[in-house]
């Protein structure tokens, strides 16, 4: 072995004897918070945290050890799982800048994605959030509708096409709730079509991005190295080893965002090409120029030269609304049809109230959808009980006290009403639990009960306080890192829910069993074992009395 490579594994076997030796022997104030056993130094709670069949290890937390649980990650790391509502404002909103994303987050979405509010942290984030928030405007949100009506009427078209061929078969939604998904993010977001809806050939970029929340969950313990690898090996020479490295996850993943980047480099040289032709050449395109991207181009143009963008930031961006924006919106697509589907009663409730709106035969304006209260019911709902993301992570860059809204019993059986966390913790947002919290929303907490939004909330919510930017949930997270783009998703979502429930019936199939997996993105399976993203549900046409 040459001098370099004994230097190098001399440097790499002390690392690892050092944070073992702290595994072992060190001690802090976490080390009192209650949660379950890890025996393995490696990995410590990574892979149940981390796996599509997690759900009873998360229902555990929740449920056994309270709203703060102590937890470990790779090589003895603490790990502090929370949704104790008082502290998820202190890390959310009031102390934002301690509790930044996992640097191994960063840098994933850095490598993927390129520069955009996913890759970024601090002042570049808050700047970035600060330029893009006039995109997301009510004011464009109104004029988003029609498009999504038009993008809407050609799902409806293709659907009954496929219903009338094959009466009485399974439909499986998660492929045309994807693809219309897509297409909504490509017409109102980049003013592009990637799917008129028409054929069955399904454009790469469809299958890419339906592929990568996947993905990217099977790696996410490995992110905790990434940090380190980042800092030492540089961007170009990473991007080459992804291709050659013997990790199909790895290579399926850099593949995927290959096709995301070379798409959004083609849709911005043809918009460039389309403003400069003048109005006429931009009213052609998809939007007609009234989508994200022609209003971020605007923006940018009127802004100070030392302010604008590059474009290098705007393919960043591009990519980040088609990622942020087509999985979430899919998988939030997907679950309400399937809970629909589980609850005739409620499926007909809608329908009725969407044909009673639209008595007239017009389309249903922006005011008109956002009014519907059965409609929000709905929506507010499903995606309370059955949030997208079912958790967000972050870690301190210094010594932070978290304060609590509740105390809880220290392993010495002490009550704590608050808890020291040391720099470098990383501290799990537990969503889901937030929003299934019997505590705050009470004991049908996880029952699906729509009705539940067209009375009062519980005192016991409304108190605590949730920080999340949406109806006391944390579906959407909360503070300067909330979803930039959550109103233009729940439009996203009430359009195409009202169209599907108006012109379809949705049951569910007899015969499969449907799964669901715990992911950075929640997805469906026919049972456990299939790893494929399906949701097969028996569609029909619905009456027209």
């Amino acid at each position: 072995m040459t001098p370099i490579l004994q230097a190098i594994a001399v440097c790499v076997t002390t690392f690892f004897a050092w944070r073992f030796a702290r595994w072992i022997l060190s001690r802090n104030t976490l080390d009192n918070v209650q949660g379950p056993a890890t025996t393995s130094f490696w990995k410590g709670h990574l892979s149940p945290l981390f796996n599509r069949h997690g759900w009873d290890f998360h229902r555990e937390l929740s449920e056994k050890y309270g709203s703060v649980v102590s937890l470990r990650g790779v090589f003895g790391r603490k790990v502090l799982y929370i949704f104790d509502p008082k502290a998820m404002h202190h890390v959310c909103v009031k102390e934002q800048n301690i509790y930044e994303e996992t640097r191994g987050f960063l840098v994933a979405n850095r490598i993927l994605f390129g520069a955009n509010l996913l890759s970024s942290a601090g002042d570049a984030h808050r700047q970035q959030r600060k330029f893009l928030n006039p995109v997301f405007s009510i004011n464009h949100m109104r004029h988003m509708i029609p498009i999504f009506n038009n993008v809407s009427d050609r799902l409806r078209i293709a659907l009954k096409a496929a219903v009338e061929k094959d009466s009485g078969c399974d439909i499986d939604m998660t492929v045309w709730m994807s693809r219309v998904a897509l297409e909504l993010i490509g017409q109102a977001g980049l003013g592009y079509s990637f799917d008129p809806l028409t054929e069955e050939v399904v454009h790469p970029y469809a299958s890419a991005i339906k592929a990568l929340p996947a993905q990217l969950f099977s790696l996410e313990p490995l992110r905790d190295w990434l940090p380190y690898i980042y800092s030492t090996v540089p961007h170009s020479i990473l991007l080459t080893l992804a291709k050659i490295i013997p990790s199909r996850r790895i290579r399926a993943a850099h593949n995927t965002a290959y096709i995301v980047w070379d798409a959004c480099k083609e849709i911005l040289v043809e918009k460039r090409a389309a403003i400069a032709a003048g109005k006429e050449a931009v009213s052609q395109l998809a939007g007609e120029g009234k989508d994200l991207l022609s209003v971020l181009l605007h923006e940018n143009s009127k802004a100070q030269i030392n302010e604008r963008i590059s474009d290098d930031d705007i393919l960043g961006h591009m990519s980040a609304f088609i990622f942020a924006g087509t999985d979430t919106t899919s998988s939030a697509l997907i679950r309400v049809l399937y809970v629909l589907a589980a609850h005739p009663e409620a499926q007909a409730k809608l329908r009725k109230e969407l044909k009673e709106a639209r008595a007239d035969g017009q389309e249903l304006s922006y005011d008109d959808l956002v009014s519907l209260p059965y409609m929000d019911a709905v929506c507010r709902e499903t995606l309370r009980l059955y949030s997208p993301v079912p958790f967000m992570t972050r870690e301190t860059n210094k010594d932070s006290v978290l304060p609590l809204h509740t105390p809880i019993k220290g392993k010495d059986g002490q009550l704590l009403d608050e808890i020291a966390v040391p720099a470098n913790t990383m501290v799990i947002i537990g969503i889901l639990a937030s929003n299934r919290s019997q505590v705050l929303w009470g004991e049908d907490a996880h029952e699906w009960k729509p009705e539940r939004w067209l009375a009062p909330l519980p005192e016991s919510l409304t108190e605590a306080r949730v920080p999340g930017v949406y109806s006391h949930l944390m579906t959407f997270f909360a503070g300067g890192r909330a979803c930039i783009g959550f109103k233009f998703s729940q439009l996203e979502m009430k359009v195409i829910l009202a169209m599907l429930i108006e012109n379809f019936t949705f049951d569910l199939s007899p015969d499969k069993e449907i799964y669901w997996n715990f992911s950075g993105i929640v997805y469906p399976t026919v049972g456990p074992v299939d790893a494929q993203m399906q949701l097969p549900l028996r569609v029909a046409l619905a009456s027209r009395d």
